[in-house]
């Protein structure tokens, strides 16, 4: 068990004003992150503590990330697409995401009841790593900039926070993203949008917000 882990649960991720405070998303679904954590260790993978959030690997490759959203906490599979969904559980966190897939719960009773059944989807989730398999990802209609894609990689929440909004508001940000030419501009664009695309807003929503400030 990972101290980080535990402040986590304590404090919050810290990822926005509501860090250790009863706002916190982390605090509306500790007992199911809690639960969620206990079955994954029992799973032998070895916990870990990135982009803010439990992350839990094998041989230092990432395997799943224990996560809070706002309406639900879930277990987030990195290739969570080569995954044989039996029961029909996994759920694609939006329509670009082509590797991750989620176990979504809002009780803990939910958890308890399919326990055993979460852990087949996490020993597959090994298995598929002890493979080496990899996810054929295709190539988007409007193309992610690298500036963008360096983030999903460092922040798979920014990722899955990403893939829910509408396919509209997806194609809004990333023309929006790459548009300047230099690569700077590109990232003070992105990071600059972090916020709205964490709230599931769009870019206009950022006009508005604008407009209702002057």
């Amino acid at each position: 068990m990972n101290p980080k882990v535990d402040s986590y649960l304590i404090d919050g991720c810290g990822r926005c004003e509501y860090y250790k405070t009863p706002k916190c998303k982390v605090h509306t679904w500790e007992e199911e992150l809690q639960q969620l954590r206990r079955i994954v260790l029992d799973c032998g993978l070895r916990e870990d503590y990135k982009w803010s959030q439990p992350c839990y690997t094998l041989q230092n490759k990432n395997v799943l990330i224990v996560t809070a959203l706002r309406d639900y906490a879930a277990l987030a599979f990195f290739k969570g697409t080569l995954l044989k969904d039996t029961h029909g559980l996994l759920v694609t966190p939006g329509e670009r995401s082509q590797a991750a897939r989620q176990l979504r719960f809002t009780k803990v009773e939910e958890i308890l009841e399919l326990e055993a059944v979460i852990k087949t989807y996490i020993h597959q989730a090994v298995e598929v790593e002890k493979a080496g398999l990899q996810v054929d990802f295709k190539k988007n209609p409007e193309p992610v900039p690298d500036e963008l894609e360096r983030l999903f990689e460092k922040d798979p929440e920014l990722r899955v926070a990403f893939d829910a909004l509408t396919p509209g508001k997806q194609r809004g940000y990333l023309i929006h993203f790459s548009q300047p030419k230099q690569s700077t501009t590109r990232i003070a664009r992105i990071e600059q949008c972090l916020p709205k695309i964490m709230k599931g807003e769009g870019l206009q929503e950022q006009y508005r917000a604008r407009q209702r400030s002057k």
